[in-house]
């Protein structure tokens, strides 16, 4: 079976597992070049623009194609030579999948079982560099760029200006195959900007495709990662060629048995209901959600691995599952479990039975393993067509990343996972979902929304690639928290994840940070420096005036009530004793090693019901949804979310 009735918890281990040659590509592909880094020399604010003219002039194709895919791409970044989750370099993310895997330092070395129990041993991973002829056309378009250009593959990865050369022949090239002219209008390269993405169906390369046009239809402009100022002017009457693609002769995929939004490709790759033995099943459970209760949460995971070996795992009945997973080049959505159902992937069996969980390719611990724009795009899509029709609120303690899940029990939080860490760009993701971070109230309001420049905020981490070692400089959501308004003091201690040890700044160990979007009670102010409360603490980070790291917001929080000194804090929200029917094992309600002491006020959510579903066993027939008496309140309480009895708290409100 699953796993025990009384106490599924998370195994040891940071990032998902992976094993068998068949997740051979999970387990290799792609952790990034740690090592390069940018030219002390400054470049001119404008080069990457001048790039742009050039290559447009030399291979013909309008420089609004070019500026529109290479945004969709990198956003114009070029990640000092990094390349991306799936082997991409440069501005235009010209893909070299077996370079980057043969460079990279080490292979992910996490290991666990992320369905919230300890049923299963863990899963260890293959590691073998896989041939180029073993590898999928839109993982190698950088060799065909120098096959092109005549210019060097270490050219194309490193040099922007030859990158974006690259990419304007592969689009030439593309435009050319499909028997179009080089034509000045950009109306006439839809066929070509599709085939740029490598997507071998006709639904994904649309929706790439319809991407890029909408950017150019808007326009674009920002500064990139290397200082270059880059503009995109808009064309608001731009209409594509569509018909072009009919020329590709790409596959037809359906869509059918999906639950998407139109804007989006997606395919449905069923994760498998099977019993294989003495009541074990796999890999996820059958339910009738919302009828039986309520979706509250959407998950936001990273993959520890890639498409095609990920994609096997979650095919594994003995393996764990989730509901969704996105590919990186494109933004290609996979489903795997219905929205009905409950899918093993948080780690926390009351955030499995109440949330819906969002792979996306990538690794938490290789900071310059870039999203691409196409993925946080198909992503933001997906979570808004999620969020409207199942009613999530589009906020940090309904959107959560797999790093805010609540330990359930004290045993489960130093094996709860930290994907997708502090290289995702929170800021940016909730502006592509419509609800930007912005500052609500002025400084009487109480509270303040995390929200650093994710460029600019780089704070130092470890261990990305060896235990203790630097990782390279790169954009973080994340602010430290100390003790005191002093970088030099002591980091906020989490008494869960370390006893009594200090928390470190290794870029798993989430117990001294606060993440993008995430509101917290102000607990005091001194020369640029705000303190907030925090796991219990007064922490402090810097927020200073010129380069602010949060904004003032306002809104209710959560205190003790009066008499009491504090009150406990919990995982999850379960039904007291008496709720539970004869036939349902009553759950213990374990409070975790927190408390949340008198005077100290915290961010509320939801008021929810106690609520556990039993189910351990492969019929339907013995599950059942408990219902309890006992109200809880969801509050913002560290870096994860945690749950108090309404019995034991007063709501107020947070202006000061």
């Amino acid at each position: 079976m699953r796993g025990s009735a009384t106490d599924p918890t998370s195994a040891p281990g940071h990032r998902r597992a992976r094993r068998s040659a068949g997740a051979l590509a999970a387990a290799a592909l792609l952790l990034p070049l740690l090592g390069a880094a940018p030219s002390d020399a400054r470049p001119s604010e404008d080069r990457l623009q001048q790039a742009f003219a050039s290559a447009s002039a030399e291979y013909h194709v309008p420089q609004s194609v070019l500026l529109g895919v290479s945004y969709l791409q990198s956003r114009w970044d070029t990640h000092a030579g990094a390349p991306s989750v799936s082997g991409g370099y440069g501005p235009m993310h010209l893909t070299d999948a077996h370079t980057a895997i043969a460079r990279t330092a080490r292979l992910s070395d996490g290991t666990g079982d992320a369905r919230g129990d300890t049923a299963r041993a863990a899963l260890h991973p293959d590691t073998k560099v896989p041939e180029n002829s073993e590898l999928p056309p839109r993982l190698k378009t950088l060799p065909k760029a120098a096959r092109l250009t005549g210019l060097s593959a270490e050219q194309l990865r490193t040099d922007p200006t030859a990158n974006v050369a690259g990419g304007a022949a592969l689009l030439a090239a593309a435009q050319k195959d499909l028997g179009e002219p080089l034509s000045a209008n950009p109306a006439d390269w839809y066929g070509a900007v599709a085939g740029f993405s490598e997507a071998d169906d006709t639904g994904t390369a649309a929706a790439y495709a319809n991407d890029v046009y909408e950017v150019m239809r808007t326009g674009e402009q920002r500064t990139t990662d290397a200082g270059q100022q880059v503009v995109l002017k808009a064309q608001p009457d731009l209409a594509p060629d569509t018909a072009q693609l009919a020329k590709a002769g790409l596959r037809t995929v359906s869509d059918k048995g999906t639950e998407c939004p139109k804007s989006v490709s997606c395919q449905w790759i069923p994760a498998p209901y099977e019993e294989f033995g003495d009541n074990d099943y796999g890999n996820h459970d059958l339910g009738d959600r919302p009828a039986s209760e309520s979706i509250k949460y959407i998950v936001i995971h990273d993959t520890e691995g890639t498409w095609d070996g990920v994609l096997k795992l979650v095919q594994d009945p003995t393996y764990v599952s989730w509901n969704y997973t996105l590919r990186s080049t494109d933004g290609l959505i996979a489903q795997h479990v219905k929205a009905k159902d409950v899918a093993w992937h948080a780690g926390n069996w009351y955030i499995n039975a109440k949330s819906i969980g969002l792979e996306h390719e990538g690794f938490l611990a290789a900071p310059d393993a870039w999203y691409t724009e196409a993925m946080y795009r198909a992503s933001a899509r997906l979570v808004r067509y999620l969020a409207a029709k199942y009613r999530i609120p589009l906020n940090r303690q309904h959107i959560l990343g797999h790093d805010n899940v609540p330990g359930p029990t004290t045993s489960a939080i130093p094996g709860m996972h930290t994907d997708p860490g502090p290289f995702w760009d929170w800021r940016h993701y909730f502006e592509l979902l419509g609800h930007p971070f912005l500052k609500t109230a002025d400084r009487s309001g109480g509270l303040v929304t995390i929200r650093p420049d994710y460029a600019a905020n780089q704070p130092e981490y470890t261990g990305c690639v060896a235990k203790d070692d630097p990782c390279a400089p790169h954009g973080s959501s994340e602010v430290r928290l100390y003790s005191d308004h002093d970088e030099h003091s002591a980091l906020i201690k989490d008494v869960g994840l370390h006893k009594s040890a200090d928390s470190t700044i290794d870029v798993n160990d989430v117990g001294s940070r606060a993440s993008t979007g995430q509101q917290f009670a102000v607990a005091g102010h001194y020369r640029g420096w705000t303190a907030i409360w925090y796991l219990g603490q007064k922490a402090w980070f810097k927020n200073p005036k010129k380069h602010r790291t949060a904004v003032n917001a306002s809104g209710l929080v959560v205190t003790p009530k009066p008499g009491l000194d504090s009150v406990p804090v919990y995982g999850r929200a379960y039904p007291e004793a008496q709720a539970y029917p004869a036939e349902v094992p009553a759950q213990a309600v374990s409070p975790l090693p927190y408390t949340l002491p008198k005077g100290q006020r915290y961010v509320v959510g939801d008021k929810v019901p106690g609520e556990y579903y039993y189910a351990v066993t492969f019929t339907t027939d013995s599950h059942r949804v408990v219902v309890g008496k006992d109200l809880y309140y969801e509050i913002q309480f560290g870096h994860r979310v945690a749950f108090v009895r309404a019995a034991d708290v007063r709501v107020v409100p947070s202006r000061r």
